[in-house]
């Protein structure tokens, strides 16, 4: 009995990604004084108290949040600060809120995923054969005994989830669960108590102010001037330590944004808003200045405008991008490229690799004339459970490698400096139907072809709305195009089929009869217009008779 034909799922149709929507830059305050570092260290502690307080009322406040809780905490929180602080820390302790409650559901999606897993795999008898859709069973008994103790311990897990999530309790720790744990495991991590306390207090402090809009140079509490003037509005509390009027401390040493100055000077100029944050570097010992304001959301480009060049297909990999240019007819042009990437190491390394790679890939895209990069909308956050892959363990961390959403931010923001745009495509089957229909028909060998090159291809083909499969396109077959050449030359690989409609300009057909003349280019006055020449190699002359085999000298 024949098996089943898989049913394939509904690809989702491409879309030009958005332009990032805020920036960011960061200086150095460099011959900061004693006394400057003593008021940074104590106003930050005073305030990083306050906003500690604060995100313990929200956090008790749950889903019943209302205007007037807000305003009662704001009130609280002014009489000993500001009210430009007080409205920074509570907008601090929603967001914070808000983004707990956000992987609190998707920590329960997570568990729910694993337990559905797990039960279908000790449902099935031990051994059972699994498939590309769903696992099999477990290979042993010993080992579905294991995973049935796992499932009773994530059935409890997702309880209590769920239990957190109708009360609405989320759990948050400010200065981050991580470093909280480091303490401890202090000799593991190479740390003293002093100096995992110094980090532990750094990261608890909060000294930062939103912008606003028609104040004086766009932030009354954390100011800059165009100078590079630094002074900070003191708390309440910490009044008598201002060194200025009205309350104000000025630090002793200025500061200069070297990426995007010329931005920043011009938007403080136009009073336009401006957020601060002051962040101490406690291992290099290194005070932090960083900026950031909020851009109007840039339209995008409509998906037709970023076809018309053609369009760069990327293909995102553990260790490197896989690049193709193609037409608008979704012809790949040229040899493939491949940007690399190192993602081993401290985040600040994987970031640096990841930013440096890109930079690259978008030279090479200015430098064919595209306008258009397209790109995998990549997604692994349900496919790096331990249910779902079980023992494939190298394969789980080769998915959990590759930094997808980070990718995202920094492809959009560096992209739209740059003036291109991304096209988001739906990732189904684009490794396995590029490296059927294009790997090994575009290999030579001069140019080598691998799956990731054949999957950029399938990617921008895909963005740019052509099938994958080379040869059935419209666009193709009104361009008059051909496939790509077959696997040799014999006719296993099947007709050509991008074959042109009636009509079509360019298209291939039947040559016009010949009315002019007899075959083999003959004139009619009978005589050649060109003596053929002689051939170099001999030849036994072609036989007009017609071997036939006599039926006597068969004697068998």
């Amino acid at each position: 009995m024949a098996e089943p034909v898989r049913k394939l799922r509904a690809i989702a149709p491409s879309f030009v990604a958005l332009g990032p929507s805020g920036v960011a830059i960061r200086g150095r305050l460099k011959g900061l004084s004693v006394e400057d570092e003593r008021v940074l260290w104590l106003v930050g502690a005073h305030q990083g108290a306050l906003a500690s307080r604060d995100l313990k009322q929200r956090c008790g406040d749950g889903p019943d949040h209302s205007a007037d809780t807000w305003a009662v905490r704001k009130r609280g929180l002014t009489a000993e600060s500001s009210s430009r602080i007080a409205g920074a820390i509570t907008r601090a302790s929603h967001d914070q809120w808000a983004l707990a409650r956000r992987c609190q559901a998707a920590c329960i999606q997570s568990l729910a995923a694993g337990i559905k897993t797990l039960r279908h795999r000790l449902a099935l008898p031990i051994g059972a054969k699994g498939n590309k859709r769903a696992a099999g069973g477990y290979r042993s008994k010993s080992e579905w005994f294991n995973k049935s103790r796992r499932l009773t311990a994530l059935e409890a897990r997702h309880e209590a989830a769920l239990a957190d999530w109708r009360a609405g309790r989320v759990r948050v720790v400010r200065g981050g669960k991580r470093l909280a744990n480091t303490r401890h495991h202090l000799p593991e991590a190479q740390l003293t108590e002093e100096q995992w306390r110094a980090r532990w207090e750094a990261e608890r402090w909060f000294l930062a102010a939103d912008g606003e809009s028609g104040k004086r140079f766009a932030n009354e509490t954390i100011r800059v001037t165009p100078d590079g003037e630094v002074s900070l509005k003191l708390p309440a509390p910490l009044a008598h330590l201002a060194n200025s009027n009205h309350g104000r401390y000025v630090l002793a040493c200025r500061i200069a944004f070297a990426h995007r100055g010329v931005e920043w000077a011009e938007r403080i100029r136009a009073n336009r808003a401006v957020a601060y944050r002051i962040h101490l570097d406690v291992t290099r010992g290194r005070w932090y200045l960083t900026a950031s304001w909020q851009r109007p959301l840039v339209q995008t480009i409509p998906l037709a405008t970023a076809r018309a060049n053609g369009m760069a297909g990327v293909d995102t990999n553990a260790d490197h991008f896989a690049a193709y240019r193609l037409d608008p007819h979704g012809n790949p042009i040229g040899d493939p490229q491949r940007f690399p990437y190192d993602l081993s190491g401290s985040a600040d390394h994987r970031d640096a690799q990841i930013r440096h790679a890109l930079t690259r890939l978008l030279h090479w895209v200015k430098s064919v004339g595209v306008r258009a990069i397209a790109i995998e909308g990549l997604d692994f956050s349900a496919e790096k459970t331990r249910e779902k892959h079980g023992r494939r363990k190298r394969f789980r961390q080769l998915i959990s490698g590759i930094p997808t959403g980070k990718l995202k931010a920094r492809l959009t923001s560096m992209a739209a400096e740059h003036g291109l745009a991304v096209v988001a495509v739906d990732p189904a089957y684009t490794s396995q139907w590029g490296a059927r229909h294009w790997q090994k028909p575009l290999a030579t060998p001069r140019r080598k072809m691998s799956r990731h090159d054949a999957a950029g291809i399938a990617i921008g083909r895909r963005a740019l709305g052509h099938p994958i499969r080379h040869g059935v396109s419209p666009a193709r077959r009104a361009w008059g195009g051909t496939a790509p050449p077959p696997h040799d030359q014999s006719d296993r690989a099947g007709h050509r089929t991008a074959q042109a409609g009636p009509g079509t300009r360019r298209r291939d057909g039947n040559r016009p009869p010949a009315t002019d003349h007899v075959p083999r280019d003959v004139p009619p006055s009978g005589k050649r217009k060109r003596r053929p020449s002689a051939s170099k190699t001999v030849r036994d002359a072609p036989s007009t008779h017609r071997w036939v085999q006599d039926p006597l000298l068969h004697t068998g």
